[in-house]
Formats: structure tokens, sequence, C-alpha cells
């Protein structure tokens, strides 16, 4: 039924092309007009990527606490090892860099020494108050070793706040207001002011400045990737267009096809901005993408074309078949590899459900493009001279050719001890994988934010925040002593972990209300006894009005009920993360009893893990879902398991290779490279679907001689098959000038899977398709599929 009502269709498509030639390119021009003025509304994305889905447990937790303590990450660090930072003038200047900074609207507040304060007892009141560290700037430099002295020695509640007593590295701390923190505004005070204010001092002192934290690692993330899209986009075209023109040796066919793919990216700029998504680190690979899916395209109607005017001369009559030909073929492979990528719509991230949409919509429409412009382009030039077709006759490629032919005619059982060979040792290299990653791994390694999370990592224990949320149920439970025993034990522990920085919280500033009530002397610095309560609760709740202490009123709601325990995490792998996880859990467990206390762990730290997690897993169920999917579409295309799995073992063999060869270099399962199973997988079935079309029409031709139909075919496609193979394999390679890790191992893993994927298809899927001749040419299986993929050839006598 589907065939008759399809019979004719595509002559009818390449009529109404061909005719209406003028009217269609000023259709693609104005909708090119139309995407291009949706320009204005793309914008970069500025906040934290939502892998999560907002109704998961850990998601639902972190809306919680950011509801009651606000926006979480919103430090930035400045630091300084340097012995000459401590000389009047350079310890002067960085104090006044500290007064410069606080003074902008973006700044909520600034910790450093130049505005630190100490808790002093005033005996004769026996009451509290909050002093500065520094009366008055420093004028010798024994005043600056007496002061700096005093704050190593005798005030540890700055310790790691504010400096490391070890190293004699100072660090400043300076906290934006929340209200801006996923703003473009965020990104203007880092870049200019902040980058202007630093660069200043720089010069000034010649002391080298150390710069982190959360804000200013994703503003500098996403100039990375502003920077690299116009990279990425050029070297795409530089690559593309090189190979293209090594493969025809024509200058026409390289610029129309460059037109096509370059009207392709302003599409998916366009479709960016008309669906106003967000240009992320996903999405902004798919402008490139387009260049590199959409030069095959272009190829195989080029070729074709070619192919034709060599045949017989008739330039109508090549356009004509051009498209009626090529049109359904190309479609179905556009349709599978739109499918790989159409999966991530399933999966609740945004990220990727974005990424997935845009990019799926982008390939259909880089098809049409390819199928209007192309024919159309060349019908209103001269037929193609004698120098452009010398390319179908290339000695190296006749070679090529004849080797396939000959691997397949006379050394299938080679192929298939070689193909089971692979694959054993491919599957022992599954079993060397782990799902693994870190938060930072995948930052570019060489740039300067890159390096000074190292230093802070080693300086002050990390910079990713932890944070365990403890709600006591009860207004003022936090104050309680019991309370703050039992989050001082807690304390103790994540103090013992390692990859954790000392955790800060209301506990630190009891225990330094203590130490003030004993004159500063440090060894009080620990919590009061009962009788010490009353008297020091007192002190510590003036203290927390006092409009300086910004910082520790952060620490326990207006309620006095639920207080925050804020810890920083180094870059650890996922396996250990989940180990600080267990070991935090316990001992939250023991220290605070279920029915008297609500105690939960979050913040970005724990966010990622369970992101990974969950990413990783629906990025399978992904690569299923792709799998599945083309396995049905094969299976309505020629309506036989067998045909299916023919054509699904030389797609899937080369996805077991790449892990394989993953689990050997000792590259880990991650959300960077799970992504290139499902991308892979779409794009080399289209070599499978062109090979089986073309096949399937020499079957027709030939009376279901399988050796002459599948000789036939491997001749007529296996150059269009390598040369597209060629052009993806360097297309995708451009990935791997990246500086993201996760952009490079894509463009890397990708590359690698389609090599292993054309040889597969031009040597296996013909064995394959020999050996199994008896049972696949059965008339009745093969008698005729639901859709023709390619109309019958009207110059073979045996089609008519």
């Amino acid at each position: 039924m589907v065939a008759k009502l399809t019979k004719g269709f595509w002559p009818k498509v390449a009529r109404i092309i061909l005719r209406n030639r003028i009217l269609i390119l000023l259709a693609v021009a104005g909708f090119t007009v139309f995407l291009a003025m949706q320009w204005k509304n793309m914008q970069f994305s500025n906040t934290e990527a939502n892998i999560l889905p907002d109704d998961h447990p850990a998601s639902i937790q972190y809306n919680a606490f950011t509801k009651i303590f606000g926006e979480e990450g919103n430090a930035i660090v400045l630091a300084i090892r340097d012995s000459s930072l401590f000389t009047p003038k350079n310890f002067n200047r960085w104090n006044t860099l500290s007064k410069q900074l606080d003074a902008f609207p973006e700044v909520d507040y600034v910790i450093s020494l130049e505005n630190l304060k100490e808790l002093i007892k005033d005996n004769d009141t026996q009451t509290f108050s909050m002093e500065p560290l520094i009366a008055h700037p420093p004028k010798t430099k024994q005043e600056i070793d007496s002061l700096t002295n005093h704050l190593f020695t005798e005030l540890p509640f700055y310790d790691n706040l504010v400096y490391n007593p070890k190293s004699g590295t100072i660090q400043t701390v300076i906290y934006l207001d929340k209200d801006i923190m996923n703003t473009a505004v965020r990104n203007e005070f880092i870049l200019n002011d902040l980058a202007e204010l630093v660069e200043d001092f720089e010069q000034e002192t010649n002391m080298d400045v150390r710069i982190s934290g959360m804000p200013y690692i994703r503003t500098w993330n996403t100039k990375s990737i502003v920077d690299e899209i116009g990279l990425f986009i050029v070297g795409a075209l530089l690559v593309t267009s090189i190979i293209f023109f090594f493969f025809f040796r024509s200058f026409r066919a390289t610029f129309i096809s460059m037109c096509v793919v370059i009207i392709g990216v302003m599409w998916a700029f366009g479709i960016l901005g008309l669906l106003q998504y967000e240009i992320t680190i996903l999405t902004a690979l798919i402008p490139p993408l387009i260049i590199v899916i959409g030069i095959p395209n272009c190829i195989f109607l080029i070729n074709k074309y070619q192919q034709e005017v060599k045949k017989h001369g008739n330039q109508a009559l090549s356009l004509q078949r051009v498209i009626s030909k090529i049109g359904n073929a190309t479609l179905m492979t556009n349709i599978t590899t739109a499918s790989g990528f159409a999966t991530f719509i399933i999966l609740d991230s945004d990220l990727l459900r974005e990424f997935g949409i845009v990019a799926s919509i982008n390939i259909i429409g880089i098809f049409i493009l390819s199928l209007l412009i192309i024919p159309i382009i060349y019908s209103f030039m001269p037929l193609p001279k004698t120098k452009h077709l010398k390319h179908l006759n290339k000695k190296w490629m006749d070679l090529f050719v004849n080797w396939m032919e000959n691997m397949v005619r006379n050394h299938r059982i080679g192929v298939y001890i070689t193909t089971v060979a692979v694959l054993v040792l491919s599957i022992i290299g599954i079993y060397q994988m782990r799902i693994t990653g870190s938060r930072i791994e995948d930052l570019p390694k060489k740039s300067h934010f890159y390096k000074d999370i190292q230093f802070f990592e080693a300086e002050f224990d990390g910079i990713m925040p932890m944070e365990i949320v403890v709600d006591t149920k009860r207004k003022n439970g936090v104050v309680k002593p019991a309370t703050l025993k039992r989050m001082d034990r807690l304390g103790g522990v994540i103090d013992e972990i390692p990859e954790l920085s000392r955790p800060i919280s209301i506990v630190d500033l009891v225990k330094y209300s203590k130490q003030a009530f004993y004159n500063g002397i440090p060894k009080y610095y620990q919590l009061p006894t009962s009788q010490e309560n009353t008297f020091i609760m007192n002190a510590v709740q003036k203290s927390s009005t006092d409009g300086t202490n910004e910082l520790l009123q952060s620490f326990v709601d207006s309620t006095g009920q639920t207080a925050r325990l804020t810890t920083y995490m180094r870059d650890v792998k996922i396996d250990r993360m989940e180990e600080i996880e267990k070991d935090l859990q316990e001992a939250i467990t023991k220290q605070f009893p279920s029915g008297r206390y609500d105690v939960f762990m979050t913040g970005k730290a724990l966010l990622f893990l369970k992101g990974t997690k969950y990413l990783v897993k629906n990025l399978l169920l992904s690569l299923a879902l792709a799998i599945g999917l083309i396995s049905l579409f094969m299976a309505y295309l020629f309506r036989s398991y067998k045909m299916v799995i023919i054509s699904l073992v030389p797609n899937l063999l080369p996805l077991v290779i790449t892990a394989g060869v993953m689990g050997y270099l000792g590259v880990p399962i991650k959300p960077s490279t799970i992504l290139v199973f499902s991308i892979a997988f779409g794009i080399s079935v289209d070599d499978t679907i062109h090979f089986l079309a073309k096949y399937r029409q020499e079957l027709t031709a030939h009376r279901w001689h399988i050796k002459k139909s599948v000789y036939a075919a491997l001749r007529e496609t296996g150059v269009s098959m390598f040369y597209t193979s060629i052009v993806l394999f360097f297309g995708f390679s451009v990935f791997i000038i990246s500086s993201f890790g996760g952009t490079k191992a894509l463009g890397g893993l990708v590359s690698a899977t389609l090599l292993f994927a054309m040889l597969s298809n031009l040597i296996l899927l013909p064995s394959l398709l020999l050996s199994l001749e008896r049972s696949i040419a059965n008339k009745q299986v093969l008698k005729k599929p639901q859709i023709d993929i390619l109309p019958k050839d009207e110059d073979n006598p045996k089609d008519k």
C-alpha cells in the first residue's frame, strides 16, 4: 500500500524542484533572512548546566537549600603566595585592591586583611566588640610581621579562610551579589572590572595574583566556548573544503558545497535564536557538526550528477535522476543520523534535550538545502568539463575498490577471523572501562584559570562547595549546646577527610567567642561548657547583629532553626566522591537522630556526582533507543529480520571496538565520552543504508543474483562511501583542537568510530551478504520493500 502511494513520488519532486528553480531559491533566501533575524535572540549560557531533572531528590534538596540560604558558590577568591607581599608598599596595595573591589555594586561584601575583624572582650563591661585587625596601614616591616604572626598563630578562626599558615598564602574572598550570579552582569564584572584591577595590581607590584571560585570559572569557561565556536566553524570549513577539492578537483563543486553548508550554519544559529535556547558547550558544537554532516550529502548528490553526465551527457536528465535516485536514500540516511541525536530529546536533562532538538532539526534542514540548492545551481551552469570527471577514474581509487572486492571475494574467512579476534580483544578492553570523571577534568588544561584551580586546591583544599544542612525542627535550636556539639563532631569527621577543607559553620563563631572571653588565648578556641554557654551565647547574638559580620550571618537562617555547614572539595574522581558521600552519611546518621533532626547533604560537588551518574545511565538508554529505532527502520524497509541483523552488525561492531580502545587507553565513561556512541551510530548507519539501497536495486537488475549484486553495489557505492567517511573522519577530527577535554574526546572517538564503521560497511557487510546468500536470496523475503529506497534504473533493460 505504502509502495503504491510513494510510487513516482521522487520523480514528481524532481520535476517540481527543476520547474520552480527561481521561486525555490527566493524561498530559501527569504527563510534564511528570517532565521538571520532571530540571531538577536541568541545568548550564551550564564547558568550552570542543569543535568538533573527538577523532580530528582538531589535537585529538590538543593532548591530547598537555596531557598533558605540563597545562591551557593557566589565567592571569587584572590590569593598571593609571595614573600614580597609582606612589605609596607605591597601589603597596603593589596589592601587597597580589596577596598576597590568592595566598592563595586556587583560585590556584596569582601573578606580580606583590610577589613578583617577581631572579637575583643571588654573587661570593664564584660561584653564583646568586633574591632578591626588593622587599625591603620602599617608603615614598617616589623608592624607587618607582628600583625601576620598574630593572625597566623592566635586567630585560628580565620585559618583556611584568609590565610594558610604553612605557606604564608594570603587570600581575599569576594562575595558577589546573588542576584547577578546567573546574568551577563557577572561576566562583565569578571572579564572587565576585576581583570583590569588585578592587572594594574600585578604591574605595580610584580606579583602574581591567583584567582578562582565558581563564578570566575564559569565565566571564563563560557568565554572559552564562545572563542571556540568560530574556530570550529572555520576549521570544519577549511578541512572539508580541502578534502572535497582533493576528491573532486573542481572549484565549482567545492564552492557550491561550501555555500550549502554555510547557509546550514546560518540556519543553525537562527533556530537556536528562534527557540531561544542558550548556547552551551553542546549546542556550540551544532554549527560545525552541520558542516561535517552536510558535506557527505553534497558528495553523494554531486558524485551522482557527474556519473550521470559522464554516462549520457544530458544535463536535464542527469539532474532529474540526481533527485529521484539519490533523494530518497539521502533522506533515509539523514533521518537515521537525526534519530541518533533525537534520542537525547527523551532525557530529562535540559542540556541534552535542547542539543537533541536543535541538532535533529538542522540535520533535516541541511538535507533539504542540499537537495534544493545543488541541482538548481547546477541547472544554471554548463556541463562539467572532462577534467572535472577525472576523479571518477582515479587509479588509486580503482586500486582501493579492487582491494575491497578482493577481500570480499577471496578472503571472507580471514575477514571473519579478524572480526572475531578484534571483537574478543574489544570485549576484554570493555571490562577495563570505568565510570569516572571530575568537575574540572574537561576544562582547558592550559588555561590560566585551570592552573589557578590547582593552586587553590593545594593551598586551601578545594573550591567546589559541599553543604550539610541541619534542620533542628525548633526555633533557635541551632544554638543549643547539644546541637553545637553534634555539629562539631561532624566537623571533626570532615576535617579528617583529606579531600575536604576545614568546615565553616556557626560552631566556629561560638568557639571564637569563647577564645575572646578568655582574652584571645588560642587554646580556648573550643565550644563552651554548660556553665559558660549562657554568657557566651549572648555575645554570639550581639556579634551576629553586627553589620560587618555578613559571612557568619549566612550560616544560620533568620529563625535560628536551620544551620549550614560548608566545606570545599578537591577535584576527585567519582568513585572517591561516592566513598566520601558514604562516610559523611554514616557520620550524619550517627550524630543526628532522624526523629529530632532533618539533615541532608547538597551543594555543587554532590550535584555533579548525582548528575554524572544520572547522565551516564540515561545516555546508555538513549543509545539503546537509537539502536532500537534504527532496527525498526531497517525492518520497515526490508521486512526481514535477517537483513536487520546484517545491517546492525557492521555498525555495532565499531562501537564495541571504540569502547574496547577506551578501556585499553584508560579513557573513562563520562558524559562527554558516552555521547560518542549515539552520535557515531546514527551517522555510521548511513553507509549501510546507501550500500543496501544500491544492493537491492542491483538485485532487481541482476534477477536476484547475489554475487553480481554485491560486487556491483560495492563498486557503485564504495567510492562515495569512502569519500564521505574520510570527510567525516577529518571533519570530526577538527574538535580535537578544542581546549575542552570533553569536546576533544568527542572528536577523536567519533572520528575513530566512523573509520572503523567505514571498513566494516565496505568489507564485513558485503561478506555477510555473500555468506548468507541462500537465505537472503529468497524473493519472498526481498520481493518488494514497503518503500523503494532507490527507483529502478531507467537505462537498464532488465528494469524496464
